[in-house]
C-alpha cells in the first residue's frame, strides 16, 4: 500500500493531463480503490473531485 502523500501525487499527475479520458479516469479510480482504505478521507475528497472533473469531461464532449 503506497503513502496518502503518494497517492495523491499520482492521482494529481492523472488529473493534469490536458487530454483526459475514460481511460485516465478509469486509472484514477483504480489508484483510490486499490491503495487507500475506504474509510480514509483523502479518497473520500479524490473520489468527490474525480466524480466533478468526469462530469466536466463529459459536458465538453
Amino acid at each position: 500500500m503506497l503513502t496518502e502523500a503518494t497517492v495523491e501525487k499520482m492521482f494529481r499527475n492523472l488529473m493534469s493531463d490536458p487530454n483526459a479520458n475514460a481511460e485516465t479516469f478509469e486509472k484514477a479510480e483504480e489508484l483510490l480503490d486499490d491503495e487507500l482504505r475506504p474509510e480514509s478521507p483523502l479518497r473520500h475528497r479524490l473520489s468527490v473531485e474525480l466524480d466533478e472533473l468526469r462530469d466536466i469531461s463529459e459536458a465538453k464532449s
